[in-house]
């Protein structure tokens, strides 16, 4: 000890202590070039998603506007044949559909989905007939008409070949 500090009490000792500097600001930027690698390629990935979700709303935004005419449309088999009709123009090929009428145009239906089948069913002949003379509503055909809009594939789309819409 050296001689001016040795007849100091502890309190004086302590009064003679020199605070040491504070540290400089932590910075908020990243340290290492990693760090904003991960953040642009999550960017990315978020951009990316975003992307697929507005075509996706963009291709089915169809089939949303069939859905809300059916519920106006009530059980009433002409609306619904008309809808259906609509629904296929904009997701398929014009010249897909619009020539089909009859049992072609239930084929037709049943081939663009597997989870609904209007051909040899009751509901398939009042849909095959309501265009071309007035027809009693079945009760199966609204649901089975939103069954078709929501599910049927279109060529292209879905990882299913052939012509895009």
């Amino acid at each position: 000890m050296s001689d001016d500090l040795a007849g100091l009490s502890l309190v004086e000792l302590y009064d003679q202590l020199l605070m040491p500097a504070p540290p400089g600001p932590v910075a908020m930027w990243p340290q290492t070039v990693g760090w904003v690698w991960l953040v642009l390629g999550l960017v990315a990935l978020l951009a990316l998603a975003v992307g697929k979700l507005v075509a996706w709303r963009r291709a089915t935004r169809y089939r949303r506007a069939a859905l809300a005419e059916l519920r106006l449309a009530g059980d009433d088999p002409v609306a619904i044949a008309i809808i259906l009709r609509r629904a296929a123009l904009s997701g398929f090929p014009r010249d897909a559909v619009a020539g089909l009428h009859g049992s072609d145009w239930l084929a037709f239906l049943d081939c663009a989905t597997h989870r609904v089948q209007f051909g040899g069913t009751a509901a398939g002949e009042v849909l095959k007939q309501a265009p071309y003379r007035p027809q009693a509503p079945h009760k199966d055909l609204p649901d089975m008409a939103a069954a078709w809009i929501r599910t049927h594939r279109v060529p292209g789309v879905h990882g299913v070949p052939g012509a895009g819409a």
